[in-house]
């Protein structure tokens, strides 16, 4: 009897051993509500906010403490050592473009080497690579292996290549030989190629484009091979010939790898300083003289003259500079787009 009224107990309420449960009938593990969502995503927030707090307290350090402390100094009078700094205000700036009769000489040399620089490189960057790349282009077999060597300059250690090209152009160097073993004597140059103030500047200007010229050629040469061909048949089929060709085709096309070109280099002359520290350190006198190695000099061989406020000051005078150019870059890709 006792059976049987558990029997028809179960069976009425429908909670014997054979129904379903409440997972069973949910289809699997119970949902979740909306606060059980949002946890789990705080919880996965939560870790990757762990996993990338060292790289964030690193950039904080290194970076935004960086570009505070040093935006702050410009505006002070400093020598690394003094307890405290003695502010200035504006006086960094105004020395630095015209207010001081001690440093806007140097300054204005340097400026007008580095306008120097900043337009022939780029240039003389595009005139060279372009025509590497057509001939690399045409080139069937070995394709591989000349791009590999007309890429080593860039790969190759500055430093090591600095010094090189020192050993080439100093008075007994390679340059000078080449220029005799030719009958071309005349155009040696006795105090080496950076000894003289009148060819200091060009010799740099050469090392500079020869160190650019690897990936500027690989970019135009990307270019190249991403063209349509039938675009050069029709041209070859109206009669145009390969000079034609590339002159009405060709290089049109390659205009957005053109500014492109021009802008990276623009930005390398103007903030680059390594190969002029290395191998001419500004001299003979002021003839290689550059803003961003001045910049250097007044903040590391000062010696103890209260100047790291002023080539704070100049840094940032360069890095308005850079922004300019960032904005360009930005503008013509806009409009070539």
């Amino acid at each position: 009897m006792t059976a049987g009224i558990g029997t028809v107990t179960a069976a009425g309420t429908g909670k014997g051993a054979g129904s379903p449960s409440a997972a069973e009938r949910g289809g699997g593990a119970p949902r979740r509500g909306p606060f059980g969502a949002l946890r789990e995503k705080r919880k996965q927030a939560a870790w990757g906010y762990l996993f990338v707090a060292p790289a964030i307290a690193l950039f904080a350090v290194m970076g935004v403490y960086t570009i505070v402390y040093g935006f702050s100094l410009s505006f002070a009078q400093w020598n690394g050592f003094w307890p405290e700094w003695n502010w200035r205000g504006f006086r960094n700036y105004t020395d630095l473009l015209g207010g001081s009769p001690t440093y806007w000489p140097i300054v204005k040399k340097a400026a007008v080497n580095t306008l120097w620089v900043v337009i022939a490189v780029p240039l003389l960057t595009v005139l060279v690579a372009f025509p590497l790349a057509l001939v690399l282009n045409q080139v069937k077999r070995f394709q591989g292996v000349l791009r590999s060597v007309y890429f080593v300059p860039y790969v190759t250690t500055g430093i090591a290549v600095y010094f090189a090209w020192n050993y080439i152009l100093e008075p007994n160097g390679a340059v000078n030989l080449l220029l005799k073993t030719v009958g071309l004597g005349s155009l040696q140059q006795p105090q080496g190629w950076l000894g003289n103030p009148d060819t200091a500047l060009a010799t740099m200007i050469v090392v500079m484009v020869w160190s650019a010229v690897p990936v500027a050629m690989l970019l135009y040469l990307t270019g190249l091979q991403s063209l349509d061909s039938s675009l050069l048949e029709a041209a070859q089929i109206d009669g145009a010939g390969w000079l034609r060709s590339t002159t009405t085709v060709v290089w049109p096309l390659m205009k957005p790898i053109t500014v492109v070109v021009l802008l990276l280099n623009v930005r390398d002359s103007l903030q680059g300083f390594q190969s002029f520290l290395i191998m001419t350190n500004g001299g003979p006198g002021d003839s290689t003289s550059v803003l961003g190695l001045e910049t250097y000099r007044l903040a590391f061989l000062s010696e103890l003259s209260p100047t790291l406020g002023l080539a704070s000051a100049l840094g940032w005078l360069l890095f308005l500079a850079a922004l300019v150019v960032a904005f360009i870059n930005q503008r013509v890709m806009r409009r070539m787009g």
